[in-house]
C-alpha cells in the first residue's frame, strides 16, 4: 500500500454522500421482502453467520494490514449479496464463502487495487467445487421490476459515478442475447425469460460497477463490459453453463490492470464519486502522476 503524506491526506467520506449507504438499503430491501413475502430457501442462520463472517474477516483484515480505519460498508454489500445470491444446506461453507470474499480485497491486490470483485469471487469458487448453488428466478416478477426500478434510482442517486460500465454490460449482453435468438429464429419470449433475473440486477449494478475492480477510466471501463459481455455469452451458448455473467466476470478482471494503463483515469475515491477523467500527466516521462495514499478497503 501507498504511503501516506501531509500533502495528500486521504478524503473521509461524507456519511451521506457514500454510494455504498445506497446499496445496503437496496440489498437490504429486498433480501427482507424476499425472507418475508416471497420465502427464500435460506435460513435466518446462514444470514447471520454470513454477515457476521463478512464483518470479522474485514475487522482482522483492517487490523492484520494496518488499514486507517475499519469500514463495514463494503463487506455489508458482499455479505448482502451472497446472503441473496448464494444457496447451500452447510452452514460452513456459506462461512467459508464470506470469508473468501473478503479476505480477497486484502491478500488479491494490484498496486493497491483490488484484482477480483469480491463476492463474484466468492461465488465462482463456491459452485466452482459444487459447494452452493445460485437461485436466480427466485423472485418473481413484480419483485424483479421493484429492484430494477431501485437500482436504476440508485444511479442517480450516487451520481452515476459508475452507471457508465453497468449501461454499458446491460446494452452488450442484453442485446447479443436478442441478436443470437433473432440469427437463430427463436422466440424473442427465451431472451426476456433470461434477463429477467435477479442474478442478473445484482450482477450489473454491485457486482460489475465496483468502482475497486474495474477500470479508472470511462472509456476502460466501456471496453471492459464488453469483453465480459462477450466472455459471459462465449461460456453460456457455448458451454451451456449458467450464470455466464459471473463467468465472465472472473475471466475478464484480470485485464483491468492493462486497461488502466492503456485508458488512464483518477483513482475512485468513496469520498468524492468521479468517472475518472484523465489525471495530470507527469511531463518527464509522460504518464500520469501518482496520488499517495493509504487506501481504506
Amino acid at each position: 500500500m501507498g504511503q501516506e503524506t501531509s500533502w495528500n491526506k486521504p478524503s473521509k467520506p461524507t456519511f451521506w454522500r457514500d454510494p455504498r449507504l445506497y446499496q445496503i438499503v437496496s440489498l437490504s430491501t429486498l433480501l427482507l421482502y424476499g425472507l418475508v413475502f416471497l420465502h427464500f430457501d435460506i435460513p435466518s442462520w446462514q444470514i447471520v453467520i454470513t454477515i457476521g463472517t463478512t464483518l470479522l474477516t474485514q475487522y482482522a483484515g483492517t487490523r492484520y494490514f494496518h488499514v486507517p480505519s475499519f469500514d463495514p460498508k463494503s463487506a455489508l454489500i458482499s455479505s448482502l449479496s451472497l446472503c441473496l445470491l448464494l444457496r447451500t444446506n452447510d452452514l460452513t461453507v456459506a462461512a467459508l464463502a464470506a470469508a473468501i470474499a473478503i479476505l480477497s480485497k486484502f491478500a488479491v491486490r494490484w498496486r493497491d487495487k483490488h484484482v477480483f470483485n469480491p463476492t463474484n469471487l466468492a461465488l465462482v469458487v463456491m459452485l466452482s467445487f459444487g459447494l452452493g448453488w445460485i437461485s436466480p428466478g427466485q423472485w418473481g416478477q413484480v419483485a424483479w421490476f421493484g429492484f430494477l426500478i431501485a437500482c436504476l434510482g440508485s444511479l442517480v442517486v450516487t451520481r452515476v459515478a459508475r452507471a457508465d460500465v453497468t449501461l454499458a454490460f446491460l446494452t452488450f449482453y442484453v442485446g447479443l442475447l436478442f441478436a443470437h435468438a433473432l440469427w437463430l429464429g427463436d422466440p424473442l419470449t427465451i431472451p426476456l425469460h433470461q434477463i429477467e433475473s435477479g442474478a442478473l440486477l445484482i450482477f450489473s449494478f454491485f457486482m460489475i460497477s465496483d468502482p475497486k475492480t474495474t477500470p479508472d477510466s470511462r472509456t476502460g471501463r466501456i471496453v471492459f463490459a464488453l469483453f465480459v459481455a462477450l466472455a459471459a455469452l462465449y461460456v453460456q451458448l457455448h458451454f451451456f453453463k449458467p450464470n455466464g455473467p459471473l463467468w465472465g466476470l472472473i475471466a475478464c478482471s484480470p485485464l483491468v490492470p492493462l486497461l488502466d494503463r492503456m485508458f488512464p483515469g483518477t483513482r475512485y475515491d468513496w469520498a468524492k464519486p468521479t468517472t475518472g477523467k484523465s489525471p495530470l500527466m507527469n511531463p518527464l516521462y509522460g504518464s500520469p502522476i501518482p496520488v499517495l495514499t493509504k487506501e481504506v478497503i
